[in-house]
């Protein structure tokens, strides 16, 4: 469990599209204060998912071979597949033209934009399909020693590395940091397509290869 965490969480923080607003918020007008509230709503609703499954759950995992444990081993094999998918598709469109699109609202007016909305925009963005993944491997958690609360934690945190990694070094060293942003973002602009189907490939086959073992044995 704690090794799918870790991945899920990987993923998680490494996916471009809210990594890209992030950078955008930082980068703007009192941008560290708005990247710390940013980061708040995205740890809370991270810590949120991992406490209504628990409670959904009852802190009581299925049991092997039984209905419920099927179902989680299903979903994740679905949901695999569905970001194999993804990553195919991304793929096969590479060098293709894309229709141009639109400036989003928010992003029009970023330098205003208030701290709570900041905070609110990261649960917007967060990428739910995977952030499944990791709701149908947090249903075989039980608390009962520190290890499993620990695993929970590092997942929280994992997923959330990057973002509060720039929010130190821009707090710290804003000249540096600033650079730093502009030059991530540029890269971000022409990676975002093979940065999707890296991680969505990696985590797709990962979670179908691990599912199907379960299963088998």
């Amino acid at each position: 469990m704690t090794l799918d965490l870790i991945l899920i969480g990987l993923v998680i923080t490494l996916e471009p599209i809210p990594l890209t607003a992030f950078v955008l918020i930082l980068a703007s007008k009192n941008g560290v204060r708005k990247g710390a509230a940013f980061i708040l709503g995205w740890l809370g609703s991270l810590a949120a998912v991992v406490a209504l499954t628990l409670a959904a759950t009852g802190n009581e995992p299925p049991k092997s071979n039984t209905a419920p444990a099927v179902a989680g081993l299903v979903v994740k094999i679905l949901i695999g597949v569905a970001l194999v998918v993804i990553g195919v598709r991304r793929r096969q469109a590479l060098g293709k033209p894309k229709p141009p699109k639109k400036t989003p609202k928010w992003q029009s007016g970023i330098d205003n934009m208030s701290w709570w909305y900041a905070m609110a925009l990261a649960p917007l963005t967060q990428p739910w399909g995977v952030v499944a993944a990791g709701v149908a491997t947090i249903t075989e958690a039980k608390l009962s020693s520190w290890q499993t609360s620990l695993a929970l934690v590092v997942f929280c945190l994992v997923a959330t590395a990057v973002y509060l990694a720039a929010e130190i070094y821009v707090g710290f060293w804003p000249e540096k940091g600033g650079a730093m942003l502009a030059s991530f973002r540029q890269w971000l602009d022409t990676h975002t397509d093979q940065v999707i189907i890296v991680v969505s490939l990696v985590l797709g086959f990962w979670l179908i290869a691990k599912s199907i073992y379960t299963f088998v044995t």
